[in-house]
């Protein structure tokens, strides 16, 4: 579908590809993967033509069609929400807007007028064609992406300038994901969603009938959406088989064999030179060593790679404090009209790991914020335990950095003074080395100034540590890091996130906040998302319990009783079949979904990807079982609207 052939890109002496090709098919799922500045983003803008390259080119099949999300892209727009995303489907509004100006010129002709006819089947051709792009459905796509994404009913007729940025991406998405483009690019897609969404993107992904190419630090979403990987590295780019989880044991192993490969080449290379050194000048053995000589001369000589920095730091050992952290009682808090929290009653013990979890725009970040006595309160009480001492690293706390500050200055100020000393090594292990210390803040990247800001906080350690999406921005080697860190934290932590992977091993409970009041789980992400789960489970309607309850009509009930009973007989004679077919249709449906979760439980294992032949025909069977269960869930909708219409 896409090929990138031999492209080379260069910033001065960084040299960001190296004449790098690839294969993008129709239906890949490919994760984008590589360390902060190894060029991801930019490979996304060169393939929607947003940047130049030095030499190369892309090759792309003319039915091909793109869709861009860009990092911290949005929206720019005066239009109420519902109004914008649906500009998303251009050609049913284009067409709409024809077939409303034909109604109205058809309106005001004259039936014995000779221009009747034509205005006439024009309206025809017109309704038709909306009929072939199902403009009945554009109200019910919208809402359904849009309430998927965690907007409400209520947000429909808003002006998109009321968002904030975080939701000015969601509807970026909203648009992008209805105008279903052959191949989505999405970077760093799942910055700005809570869990609820996320998991719902995630769902919606798998069931995209395109290519996808994601750059992501989410581990658990790359490896439950990808079945390829790219990976750039020292101009390089490198393809693998397989999610992310392959991607990291699969390139390990390339790299020892590349090791070993080296190895023993400099072992060929050095006995070589040895014979030329000692044979040099001898008569009787010129010949070999000339030999020899242009046989070193030819040989390629194999090189290894750097390994690319990574965070590389433990949280000093804290002091000792009571058995109650932090205790709200009460607590409430409203911004104007808007009531956020309400009549919070929560204790933090000593040695918590807490993730706090929730919609956005549920009050996550105000309570941080409160816990951290950042923000005050409006009632309530709020009671800091003895000897604690709370250190807090607030979501939007990089964009505060004093921008012309170095990165040395900044940390100097934030450190206590029996630190300094070890400044520029600490500030090494966040990848800040040599003269990148002294870099101004406003140069940074978003990941190097999350890293600075993250090196603020262990320079000012405490014995309770909040954090508020520590992780948006950092790649996976930084992320693995602080997360081995917090794992040996011996204080009491809380942390807000939405990286499933992240949190699993490190929280062993989980705080849900909403905005009818807040509650605690025990057990890490997944044990919350499972009780969650079975919550809703047990809640809703099951699909063959579900009646529907239909009042009679009018005039039905006006006809004599025996044309009534013929009436309804003829109804059931026709509704039986039906109804049989549906059955059939939902077994069918049940035992397609089924081999397809069998399929991606297969896929999690690394071993999966690792059988050749076998490897390739099950991926094969695996798409076609997914575009199967398409057209059966098309036929269930069709049929069940069929059903309902008999009913009424």
């Amino acid at each position: 579908m896409i090929a990138l052939d031999h492209i080379s890109l260069s910033y001065g002496k960084q040299v960001l590809y190296n004449e790098i090709t690839a294969l993008i098919g129709s239906k890949d799922r490919i994760g984008l993967v590589g360390a902060n500045g190894s060029g991801k983003s930019t490979l996304l803008k060169i393939l929607v033509g947003l940047q130049e390259v030095d030499s190369g080119s892309i090759e792309k099949a003319s039915y091909v069609t793109l869709g861009y999300l860009a990092q911290d892209g949005g929206v720019d727009s005066d239009k109420c929400l519902y109004a914008e995303v649906e500009t998303a489907f251009e050609d049913i509004l284009t067409v709409r807007k024809r077939y409303d100006d034909a109604q109205h010129s058809l309106g005001q002709l004259e039936v014995s007028d000779p221009l009747y006819e034509d205005a006439l089947s024009l309206l025809g051709e017109l309704q038709h064609r909306l009929e072939e792009l199902e403009a009945h459905k554009l109200k019910s796509k919208i809402e359904t992406v849009l309430l998927g994404l965690g907007f409400s009913m209520s947000d429909m007729e808003r002006s998109c300038r009321e968002f904030s940025g975080g939701w000015q991406m969601r509807i970026a998405l909203a648009k992008l994901l209805l105008r279903e483009p052959s191949l989505l690019l999405l970077d760093e897609p799942t910055n700005h969603l809570d869990l609820d969404s996320l998991r719902w993107l995630e769902q919606y992904l798998r069931q995209y009938d395109g290519a996808i190419l994601l750059v992501s630090h989410d581990r658990a979403f790359l490896d439950a959406l990808t079945t390829r990987v790219f990976a750039l590295t020292h101009g390089r780019l490198d393809t693998y088989t397989g999610n992310y989880s392959y991607f990291e044991v699969e390139s390990a192993r390339r790299k020892e064999q590349q090791e070993k490969a080296y190895l023993l080449q400099q072992k060929q290379i050095e006995k070589t030179e040895q014979f030329i050194e000692r044979f040099r000048y001898k008569a009787s053995k010129a010949k070999q060593v000339q030999s020899r000589i242009k046989a070193l001369d030819k040989v390629e000589r194999l090189e290894i790679e750097d390994k690319e920095g990574s965070i590389g730091f433990k949280f000093p050992a804290p002091q000792r404090s009571g058995h109650s952290i932090i205790k709200l009682e009460s607590v409430c808090k409203s911004y104007g009209q808007l009531h956020v929290l309400r009549n919070i009653d929560l204790e933090i013990v000593r040695g918590d790991r807490v993730a706090i979890v929730g919609v956005n725009g549920a009050g996550k970040s105000t309570l941080t914020r409160i816990l951290s006595r950042s923000e005050a309160y409006d009632s309530g009480s709020y009671t800091l335990g003895h000897n604690v001492e709370v250190s807090f690293f607030a979501q939007h706390q990089a964009d505060e950095l004093d921008p012309e500050k170095s990165v040395y200055d900044i940390a100097y100020d934030a450190a206590l003074p029996e630190m300094r000393p070890r400044l520029r090594s600490l500030l090494g292990s966040f990848l800040f080395k040599g003269d990148a210390v002294f870099k101004k803040a406003k140069v940074l990247s978003g990941g190097e100034r999350n890293r600075l800001a993250l090196a603020k906080m262990l320079l000012r350690p405490g014995n309770c540590l909040i954090l508020d999406e520590p992780t948006n921005h950092l790649d996976m080697q930084s992320k693995d890091m602080l997360k081995r860190a917090l794992a040996a934290y011996e204080g009491t932590f809380i942390i807000v996130s939405h990286d499933r992977d992240f949190l699993d091993s490190i929280v062993d409970k989980v705080l849900e906040v909403s905005r009818s009041g807040i509650r605690t789980f025990l057990g890490n992400i997944t044990d919350y998302v499972a009780k969650i789960d079975a919550e809703r489970a047990a809640v809703a309607p099951s699909a063959s319990g579900v009646s529907r309850t239909v009042a009679a009509a009018a005039p039905v009930d006006q006809l004599n009783p025996r044309l009534r009973r013929q009436m309804e007989a003829e109804k059931r004679q026709r509704l039986a079949p039906l109804r049989r077919k549906l059955e059939d249709l939902e077994t069918r449906i049940a035992s397609t979904e089924t081999a397809i979760a069998d399929y991606e439980v297969r896929m999690v294992d690394p071993d999966f990807f690792k059988r050749g032949a076998e490897t390739t025909e099950q991926i094969r069977d695996y798409e076609d079982k997914k575009h199967s269960l398409e057209t059966l869930m098309a036929d269930w909708e069709a049929l069940t609207e069929e059903i309902e219409s008999l009913q009424d």
